[in-house]
Order: structure tokens, then C-alpha cells, then sequence
């Protein structure tokens, strides 16, 4: 009887000094910041697009790939030493050659990017895009794609970059009969401030 005594009284003890312990814990952590994030940086991209239309069936026109440019801007939230999650605004030229499947797009690409070595990192993530210059066309206004890329980090502030991004939907309305999506590889550079 007095083993169960006494191991109850050393366990409300134990209990009791826990119990004072965590109450230190809560009146002392929110002086503490803990950031959300590890850090912000803001920066701009741009460079050279090389896109094309993938059609389902054999095209009804010539489907030449067409040269054209990209530029935007982009944040990059740190979320760990190793990833990072960036989300982006961007003018992207995209299509084919021929005049009448140029499509240029405003586009939002949010990227996973995951640090492989101090130089190289790998990205991969949704994008969202909304046609301007043209309307009424027989092509959907929104597109939506998946986007894969490698940046080399050169110095402290520029990177070069290479992107493959491959629709996810038909581009064209389907009173057109026509079935194709968009295809864009992007070589650029980038800055961050």
C-alpha cells in the first residue's frame, strides 16, 4: 500500500512540474517570431519562345514552329533552404508561324522549385493563361498547361533559365472540329533584386 502511495504522490509531482513547464513554454513563445517563410525575393525574366501547335490530326495548314518572345515578373517565396514556390506574370507569344494561329497569351506559371546543387535548381508547377490581341478567332480564351524548367544561377542576382510547357487542353472551340494543343519551349534569363 505504501509503494502505491508513494508512486501516485511522485507522479502528481512529475505531473505538477510538467504542467509548470509548458506554462513557461506558452508565456514565452509569443515573444518569439517565427516567420512564416524563410524569405521573399522579387525579380523579372525574359528571353526567346519556340512554340508550336500539336495537332491531333494532320493539320489543315502549314504548322510551322514560330520564334517570339517572353517577359514577366516573378516572386520567389522560400519555403526551406531546398524549395521554393514562385509564382509569376508574364507576356508570352506563343502558336504557330502562320499568322493566324499566333497566340499571345498573359500567363500565370506558379513553380515548385526544388534546389539541387548551390547552381542548379529544377521547377515544375500549373499555368494559367488568357489570350489577348485576338478575339472571336475559333481559339479559347483560356489555356491551361503544365510547366517544367532547369535554372543555372550565374551570381547572386542572374540566372539563365530553359522551360517546356505543354498544354493541357484543346486550344481551338469545338464548332472548329479541330483538336491541337499549344507546345512553347522558353530560353531566357532572369534577375533577382
Amino acid at each position: 500500500m505504501k509503494k502505491i502511495l508513494l508512486s501516485a504522490l511522485l507522479l502528481l509531482m512529475g505531473s505538477y512540474g510538467f504542467a509548470q513547464n509548458i506554462d513557461s513554454i506558452a508565456v514565452e513563445a509569443p515573444k518569439k517570431k517565427i516567420p512564416m517563410f524563410k524569405g521573399v525575393k522579387y525579380g523579372v525574366r525574359g528571353g526567346l519562345n519556340i512554340s508550336n501547335l500539336d495537332f491531333k490530326e494532320h493539320p489543315p495548314m502549314a504548322n510551322k514552329h514560330r520564334n517570339s518572345i517572353y517577359f514577366g515578373a516573378f516572386a520567389e517565396i522560400a519555403l526551406s533552404k531546398k524549395v521554393a514556390v514562385s509564382p509569376e506574370l508574364q507576356f508570352s507569344a506563343e502558336g504557330a508561324n502562320e499568322e493566324t494561329l499566333h497566340l499571345d497569351y498573359i500567363q500565370m506559371p506558379v513553380l515548385m522549385n526544388f534546389r539541387i546543387t548551390e547552381k542548379i535548381s529544377a521547377g515544375l508547377g500549373p499555368q494559367v493563361s488568357l489570350k489577348v490581341h485576338k478575339y472571336e478567332d475559333g481559339v479559347k480564351n483560356f489555356g491551361y498547361s503544365g510547366v517544367a524548367g532547369v535554372t543555372y544561377k550565374i551570381n547572386y542576382a542572374l540566372f539563365a533559365d530553359v522551360r517546356y510547357t505543354y498544354g493541357i487542353r484543346n486550344i481551338f472551340d469545338e464548332k472548329l472540329n479541330m483538336e491541337a494543343i499549344n507546345t512553347n519551349i522558353q530560353i531566357g534569363v532572369g534577375y533577382k533584386f
